[in-house]
């Protein structure tokens, strides 16, 4: 069951700052899409394992949620829409 209906705007464009700002990268031309992926060889953010790390632990800092499980971590990371979802659903958005 999806919850992103449940996010506001003003709470996905506070995480796509929050991603920008971990990982210290200038959003790409157009700015970032919701569901576009953040890591892999279609993200636009060139991002990586270490960056992964930045994101994870600012998580962690702002909101107050570990993402000790690896799996658990690359899913919410795929895209700023499974971020918003993922932390929804922990209560944190």
């Amino acid at each position: 069951m999806s919850t992103l209906g449940t996010v506001t705007p003003e709470f996905i464009a506070s995480l796509k700052a929050m991603v920008l700002e971990a990982v210290e990268k200038d959003a790409p031309a157009g700015g970032l899409g919701d569901d576009e992926p953040l890591f892999g060889p279609e993200a636009r953010l060139d991002l990586d394992s270490l960056d992964a790390l930045q994101v994870s632990m600012t998580i962690q800092q702002r909101f107050g949620l570990r993402m000790p499980d690896s799996k658990e971590t690359r899913r919410a990371l795929t895209s700023i829409a499974h971020l918003a979802e993922h932390l929804a659903q922990a209560g944190k958005a």
